[in-house]
This record gives structure tokens, C-alpha cells and sequence, in this order.
């Protein structure tokens, strides 16, 4: 796992400046061993934004980016190409290369280098923000593959063939992670983050919100593990959001300025040279429910006018123009990357009440959360309410299935969809034409990269196969 920083020319200017007077042959001045923190965190930031959550770091298509593959298993984007394809489960280990490298060599590398640094120099601020990315890090790593390496890993030249942790280890590496956070969060020492820190500007205020809302959110994803129940898994994340997020000013984003230089990592990987486009399962789904938010979640296709969206698995080539795209709001030049809303949150504490006290408990939030989202959209109060009315009052029957199906529209491309559905069932989904496998993945297959250099016995696992926590 050789490390790379994106910084490098940065540093090699700063580190020219001290050259004049002499060089020391052992240090190298182009490749400095350390790294002050603030030219660390912005980098690290747009890496977790753009590359892992987003998947913009394989272009268009999204080519090698688990984000965009998680879109295709919830049956979200569909390309217009003949079967077989990503959309028809068809993966071989070296479509995984590029997310795994992104996780480790990109992020979780100078994390830890990020973190290293901030408890020699005292900088506790900086501490706890690598600590929360690292426990966000991990947990969107281990979600996908299952058992990864990271308590033997992660030590440069030190261990070339680290053994993998187990799936349940690493989710206690991750509430650890989250906990240790929150602590430094109240050490007043050291050095203040400020505009280099692209989510909240250095308020840590705010990432304490994020931190215990994470905490929920991992919790959560516990509700069928095994050695766990759904009751405990909701009350341990309601009490974390005693002290979550509140509002959207709470919102973990990554905004986009816009321009050829920044662009939402969606609108570089649907739109203009893509041969993605909607699939027919979502748009569908928002004709079919007279959603408001379909104008703002879904383009019309170009040629008719119409919402039509393509049909996974289609034996034959369509004309792209004939076919909608992905909206202005999740895919717009500068639409803003949301990694976990305030409306998750909502959502979340809808299903953890259903979990613990029953409907009448969920339902204000549930109500909530969809009235927020549809807000936030850009949805007049009428049609809110309108909207609301025709999904109905939530009943034993039907609350957990209308709580994940609302919060896979508001969450539309989150990767925390196919964590989900995997858990819940929900929304229901069923096996594509022209499929590759026997069932819809249930997890990514390791990367060839990993194989060749570190061969593990995890890494027979199969797209079928199941992680830890999705006990059937």
C-alpha cells in the first residue's frame, strides 16, 4: 500500500525555500517527512467528498468508482449499452482497483499521516477531524468489502501483507474512532482549523454533530448483525443523536464552486459524454408517485420531453437522447455533494422510534424528514402536503418499507441506499434481465490490485456473498 500524496508540488515549493543555504544528503528537499497539518486536511476533504462518496475519480461513467456500482445494484442509473455490463452485475476484481487505492492510499494513508502530525505538534482540532474521516473511511470501506486490512496496516514498508480485521472489529475500530474524536474535540490546544477544512471551516462545534450522527448511522447499520439486536442498535442511536445533528445548517456537504476546475463529481459522470442515464426503476418510481421532486432529481430526455428512464438490462442500443438524465439538484455543475444530511438524521431517528416505541412515534419524524428534504429541493408547501397525503399515514404494516423508500428518494445516489436496502429489504428490488449472478450483489468483489500484493483469504468472496452484518 504505497502512499500518495496529492500534494507534493506544494511542498516541494515550500520546501525549496530552505535550500539555499544547504541541503542535508540524507532528506531529500522535493519529498519532506513531514507535512503541516493545514496542507494536509484540504486535500484529504476532497478526496473523501469527491472521489469515495461521490465516485468522481473515474471519470465518466464512473468507471471503476464503488459509488457509482452501488447506483447500478439499486437499480438507479442504467447505461445505454448492451448487456452485459455494471448494470447487469458484470465485475471482475480489476473494476475494484481504483475505490480500494482511493480508501487506502489516497485517504487512510494521510489520515494517518494527518493524525501523527497534530498529536506531536498538540494541534487537537486537527486530531479529531482526522479521527471522525478516518472512522467515516473505514466505515464506507468495510460496508463494501466486508473484512479489510487496518490494524496491521497502514505502516508504510513496515508490513507489505497485512492480515484483514474482521468486519465486526473494524465497527468497533470505527465507534472508537468516533469516540476519541469527540474527546479531542474538547481539548482546547493547539493550532485552529480554519478555510482548509471544506465542510465546516474549522467549527468544531459542528463536527461534534457530525460525529455522534455518524455514530447513529453505524449503529444502525447493526440491526441484523449478528450478537446484535434491532431494539439495543436503536436505542444506542437515538441516544447518540441526543447530541447530533439539529438542522441543515448542520449538513455534511462538500459545495461545489462550479467552473472546469470543480465540478460536482455526478454532473462529471452522467453528463455530456456519458452513456449513463436514468433507469426506468427511478423515474418510474417518481412518475409513478406524482413525486414534486421529480424535475429537480431527473431531467427530461432530450428528444421527446418525456420522463422516461432506460430500462436495466436491455438487450439492444437506444438513442441516449431518448432517455432522461440525473437532475440539476444532485447533478448540476455545482450541485452540492451531501454526505449525511440533517434529513438522514430524521429519517434515522424515524426508524430507530419504529425500532423501540412503535408507528405513532415514528411518524413526526418521518413527516419531517420528507417535508425537509422536499423543502430543501426546492418544493412549494402545497404540493408537500399534497404529496404526503397520497403516501398516507404510516401503520405497523407499512412504516419501515415508506421510511427507507422516502429516504432512498432523499438520499438519492448516497451510497448509504444499498447499506439499506441490504439490512431492510427495502425498497424492494428485483434481479435485472440479462443478469450475471443468481441475486443483486450484496458486496464487491476485492480488488485485483489487493490480490497480487497481498493475498488473503477473505478475498474468495463472491458478488453474492454476504458482509458480516447482512445476516440473511
Amino acid at each position: 500500500m504505497k502512499k500518495i500524496f496529492l500534494y507534493t508540488g506544494i511542498l516541494a515549493a515550500l520546501a525549496g525555500a530552505g535550500c539555499k543555504k544547504f541541503v542535508d544528503v540524507n532528506n531529500d528537499p522535493n519529498h519532506p517527512l513531514t507535512v503541516q497539518e493545514k496542507i494536509l486536511l484540504a486535500p484529504i476533504e476532497f478526496n473523501i467528498a469527491h472521489g469515495l462518496d461521490a465516485g468522481g475519480s473515474g471519470g465518466n461513467d464512473g468507471e471503476g468508482d464503488a459509488s457509482v456500482y452501488t447506483n447500478h445494484f439499486m437499480q438507479t442509473v442504467c447505461y445505454n449499452q448492451v448487456a452485459l455490463n455494471y448494470g447487469t452485475y458484470y465485475f471482475v476484481n480489476t473494476n475494484l482497483n481504483l475505490t480500494w487505492g482511493q480508501a487506502y492510499n489516497t485517504v487512510l494513508e494521510n489520515l494517518k499521516q494527518l493524525t501523527q502530525t497534530s498529536q506531536k505538534n498538540g494541534n487537537a482540532n486537527y486530531t479529531a477531524i482526522a479521527e471522525i474521516l478516518t472512522a467515516y473511511t473505514l466505515g464506507f470501506t468495510t460496508d463494501l468489502w466486508g473484512d479489510i486490512p487496518y490494524s496491521k496496516a497502514l505502516n508504510g514498508s513496515k508490513n507489505f501483507t497485512p492480515t484483514y480485521d474482521t468486519q465486526e472489529s473494524i465497527y468497533d475500530s470505527v465507534q472508537a474512532l468516533l469516540d476519541r474524536g469527540i474527546a479531542d474535540i474538547g481539548k482546547s490546544a493547539g493550532l485552529k482549523v480554519g478555510a482548509d477544512d471544506y465542510f465546516y471551516s474549522g467549527n468544531m462545534a459542528e463536527w461534534k454533530k457530525l460525529a455522534y450522527s455518524l455514530k447513529a448511522r453505524y449503529y444502525m447499520h447493526l440491526t441484523k448483525a449478528p450478537g446484535h439486536t434491532a431494539a439495543a442498535q436503536a436505542q444506542l442511536a437515538l441516544t447518540a443523536l441526543q447530541n447530533g445533528m439539529t438542522a441543515n445548517a448542520d449538513d455534511w456537504k462538500f459545495v461545489y464552486p462550479g467552473g472546469a476546475t470543480s465540478q460536482n463529481a455526478w454532473y462529471t459522470t452522467m453528463l455530456p459524454l456519458s452513456t449513463l442515464c436514468a433507469s426506468s426503476a427511478t423515474v418510474d418510481t417518481l412518475v409513478g408517485r406524482n413525486d414534486p421532486r421529480l424535475p429537480f432529481l431527473v431531467t427530461k430526455a432530450k428528444n421527446t420531453g418525456l420522463y422516461t428512464g432506460r430500462p436495466i438490462g436491455t438487450p439492444t442500443i437506444g438513442n441516449l437522447g431518448n432517455y432522461s438524465s440525473l437532475g440539476p439538484f444532485v447533478a448540476g455543475v455545482s450541485a452540492t455533494q451531501f454526505l449525511m444530511p440533517y434529513t438522514e438524521v430524521q429519517f434515522i431517528q424515524a426508524e430507530a422510534n419504529l425500532i423501540v416505541t412503535g408507528v405513532a412515534a415514528a411518524q413526526p419524524f418521518y413527516t419531517a424528514a420528507v417535508t425537509n428534504n422536499m423543502t430543501k429541493v426546492g418544493v412549494a408547501a402545497g404540493d408537500i402536503t399534497t404529496y404526503l397525503g397520497t403516501r398516507g399515514t404510516l401503520t405497523t404494516d407499512n412504516a419501515l418499507q415508506r421510511i427507507i423508500e422516502e429516504k432512498r428518494i432523499a438520499n438519492l445516489l448516497s451510497p448509504e441506499n444499498y447499506n439499506d436496502w441490504r439490512r431492510t429489504g427495502w425498497p424492494a428490488l428485483t434481479i435485472v434481465p440479462n443478469a450475471q449472478v443468481a441475486t443483486i450483489p450484496r458486496r464487491l468483489l476485492y480488488p485485483q490490485t489487493e490480490i497480487n500484493s497481498n493475498p488473503q483469504p477473505q478475498q474468495s468472496a463472491t458478488l453474492t456473498d454476504r458482509v458480516w452484518w447482512d445476516a440473511p
